[in-house]
């Protein structure tokens, strides 16, 4: 399995306007990332799941986890990603994952909740400028989790807990990348190296 994390910084916790997804916190940002995570040219990538943590207004923390495998009815469209994320924040959110869609989930958890429970079943990553080449140890990284920010990056307090969970600090690029391509970059890699 692959995994990504993207902390939505200031993406919504409520049902949006699909004609402003840009004003709900920069969700297009994160509707980016899903595509190019979850998305070939004509079929959906096999054992990939997504994590957007949305820390925005007006009932942070919220998760949405979008499953590869078990995902129904979504396209690579900004819009149509959107719509799906959208009715999930429809759903009362609890500790509990609760499915809203084939594949798609929500719930109430923060940074270190998430992290305590994804890394036992990943080996958990950071994504960033100053990391060591990922291209350099592709070759053993497993069932990875790779964490990465918004348009914003990723703020002081957070990086404290994802030092928690890990001290490899991963960089598919010494330029500030946004955080969609880095994701492509990610799976190129990977693809790559995968026998």
């Amino acid at each position: 399995m692959r995994s990504f994390l993207i902390i939505g910084n200031e993406a919504v916790t409520e049902p949006f306007s699909l004609n402003d997804i840009p004003g709900a916190g920069r969700m297009d940002v994160l509707c980016r990332c899903v595509s190019q995570a979850l998305f070939l040219s004509h079929s959906i990538r096999k054992d990939v799941e997504v994590f957007l943590l949305l820390l925005g207004k007006p009932d942070p923390p919220k998760v949405v986890r979008i499953v590869s495998n078990e995902l129904r009815r979504m396209s690579p469209d900004e819009r149509n990603v959107a719509g799906h994320i959208r009715k999930a924040l429809g759903v009362k959110a609890t500790k509990e994952w609760t499915e809203t869609n084939s594949g798609i989930f929500v719930t109430k958890r923060n940074l270190k909740e998430l992290l305590s429970e994804l890394s036992k079943r990943y080996n958990v990553y950071y994504l960033r400028e100053d990391g060591r080449d990922m291209s350099e140890i592709a070759s053993w990284i497993k069932d990875p989790l790779f964490v990465l920010g918004d348009h914003i990056g990723v703020k002081k307090e957070d990086e404290d807990v994802i030092f928690n969970f890990t001290s490899t600090i991963l960089s598919v690029s010494n330029l500030s990348l946004m955080s969609e391509q880095c994701i492509t970059i990610a799976h190129y890699i990977l693809d790559k190296n995968r026998t």
